[in-house]
């Protein structure tokens, strides 16, 4: 019960915002999709869907991205200074800044159907970063850094599972994974354009340029 409750909140989410944020892992592919049967938002007026301010739509790509990559609001503001700071467009380098947690690194390997997943995975300790157990989702990985499952977790049903469905779903370009031997390395930063998610990080831009 309650994982069906979790499904069901992801994908009333999902159908609220309007967008395929990556949160079902298998249930997506398998056809499952809540918001490819009812392409509108929950609830008796769903239907109907209102059209955002200006405000309204900043406020939703923020939020959009907050639930993709599982991050606090705290955490995002932190990630947004830190995309201010660095030369180039700070909506790109916001969303390459957010790509490089180990949670997200881990999920783009192919070691987890779902960031969620992934990131349970790193806090219970089943991730190595270069041969040592890192366990906080938020931590930086490097370019050439090598992420490896750990000895007694690659027979893990769970990773086992989520390897052979990168058969179907691919792998990003930016990391070369062995699935034998389940270990990646991340072998340079995305661009924007590499990075496929539902959100016009220009609005966000906007919203906290304010």
């Amino acid at each position: 019960r309650q994982y069906q409750r979790r499904v069901h909140g992801v994908e009333k989410l999902e159908r609220r915002l309007n967008a395929d944020l990556g949160l079902k892992g298998e249930r997506r592919l398998n056809g499952k999709s809540a918001l490819e049967k009812r392409p509108f938002a929950p609830g008796q007026h769903g239907q109907r869907r209102t059209k955002l301010s200006e405000y309204g739509l900043q406020l939703q790509e923020k939020q959009k991205a907050k639930i993709i990559y599982g991050v606090s609001e705290k955490q995002f503001r932190k990630y947004f200074k830190e995309a201010a700071r660095l030369e180039g467009n700070t909506g790109a380098n916001l969303i390459t800044l957010i790509e490089q947690r180990l949670d997200n690194v881990v999920y783009r390997m192919g070691f987890a159907t779902t960031r969620a997943n992934a990131r349970q995975f790193v806090t219970h300790g089943h991730v190595l970063v270069d041969g040592k157990k890192v366990d906080i989702p938020s931590c930086v990985v490097k370019v050439g850094q090598k992420i490896e499952i750990k000895e007694k977790s690659k027979t893990n049903p769970q990773i086992v599972r989520s390897l052979e469905l990168t058969n179907q779903t691919g792998m990003v370009e930016w990391i070369d994974v062995d699935k034998d031997k389940v270990f990646g390395i991340f072998s340079r930063i995305p661009t924007r354009e590499e990075v496929v998610i539902p959100v016009e990080e220009r609005l966000i831009v906007e919203l906290y340029s304010k």
